[in-house]
């Protein structure tokens, strides 16, 4: 069976698979090796009952196109292969005559994918305004605080009675720890200094300051993509992107559990309503308590917490840098998994989705 090759097919952004009369898979381009989470190899040249392993809906969907000889689409279809949940898609069917080549082409597209585009969308324009207002709430307050605590200073230093100066001491702490979080809340719009920076440089530096911060019973698992080339960042505010992402992980725990920091490559992503043929993916996994359903939609806010003491400011600022490189951060949580995905675009000259010999990339795991 000789291989089927059309480069126009392996540009699109749509998963495509194409079967031949006999519902063998002939081809599949990069966006459906994605969508699929497999291999070339374990796709083009089998049956459609050794890709999908619950594949009745997809086969009365290429049955029907067969039967009345038109292109069909599902909608709400659902698929699973070995490696993957189930998928929710939309599947079209087109019966196709490409050169000496006659069969069916099918044409995925996941349903969630619109959603989330259109909630990234919405994410993005709530995320502005809550910056803007945080940091004229911000500007506001900071006016006042240095009066505040020079009228404090000024106090302590008439004060006749030295064991008064305590209160006029609770004064100024105060005053400087709102200073402190004033200046927190205004630090995310520093502008960026990009420049090429290994991923793994800065997953390593958030691990080694996790066990200083918690030794003992935090375990961190590395799951790495060792060949992922560089992203075009600022380097200090990805590690603390990161970093306040992982300590939120680390502080539900209450320091104990264990922490994956995962890196990947992701291709056809859409991020900053842009479509990037290759992307990085980088998740922070914890065995947690997870995130209760009320607070997921909410987490990202300034001033909100789920932990007591919290300021509710750690995710805020890291979704602020993340947005300023023009990527994204996901959440799923569920009781004993909560996982941070982010997605940052990948720099042109790094687009690469072999070795230079080659050879795939290579995944990594690392124990700790």
């Amino acid at each position: 069976m000789s291989a089927f090759r059309s480069p126009g097919l392996d540009a699109l952004a749509t998963a495509v698979i194409l079967l031949d009369r006999d519902r063998v898979v002939r081809y599949a381009n990069a966006a459906a090796e994605n969508l699929l989470k497999l291999g070339m190899k374990a796709i083009v040249g089998h049956r459609l009952d050794e890709v999908f392993t619950d594949f009745a809906a997809l086969c009365a969907a290429v049955e029907y196109a067969v039967q009345n000889g038109c292109t069909y689409t599902q909608h709400d279809l659902q698929l699973a292969t070995p490696l993957t949940e189930r998928l929710e898609v939309t599947c079209t069917v087109t019966p196709a005559e490409i050169g000496d080549f006659g069969g069916y082409l099918l044409e995925f597209s996941e349903t969630h994918q619109q959603l989330r585009i259109a909630r990234e969308e919405r994410l993005h324009e709530q995320t502005e305004a809550n910056r803007a207002l945080i940091r004229n709430l911000a500007h506001e307050i900071k006016n006042p605080l240095g009066g505040l605590r020079g009228a404090a200073q000024l106090l302590e230093r008439e004060l006749d009675r030295p064991e008064l100066s305590e209160y006029t001491q609770v004064i100024m702490k105060e005053a400087d720890r709102l200073q402190s979080l004033m200046d927190r809340l205004l630090a995310p719009n520093r502008i960026p200094k990009p420049a090429p920076l290994n991923i793994l440089e800065a997953m390593e530096r958030v691990r080694s300051l996790l066990l200083a911060e918690f030794p003992g019973g935090l375990r961190i698992r590395r799951d790495y993509d060792v060949s992922l080339p560089p992203v075009v960042a600022d380097k200090e505010q990805i590690i603390q992107a990161l970093l306040n992402i992982a300590r939120n992980a680390a502080q539900a725990m209450q320091g104990h559990g264990e922490i994956t920091l995962r890196t990947r490559v992701a291709r056809q992503v859409t991020l900053a309503r842009k479509r990037h043929r290759l992307g990085m993916m980088v998740q922070i996994i914890d065995n947690g308590p997870g995130i209760t359903p009320e607070m997921r939609d909410k987490i990202f806010f300034p001033l909100v917490s789920g932990r007591e003491g919290g300021t509710g400011l750690g995710l805020t600022i890291a979704q602020n840098y993340i947005h300023q490189h023009g990527g994204l951060i996901e959440v799923e949580s569920e009781p004993g998994r909560t996982c941070f995905t982010i997605l940052l675009p990948l720099d042109a000259n790094g687009e690469r989705g072999e070795q230079p010999n080659g050879t795939p990339r290579r995944q990594h795991s690392i124990q700790p």
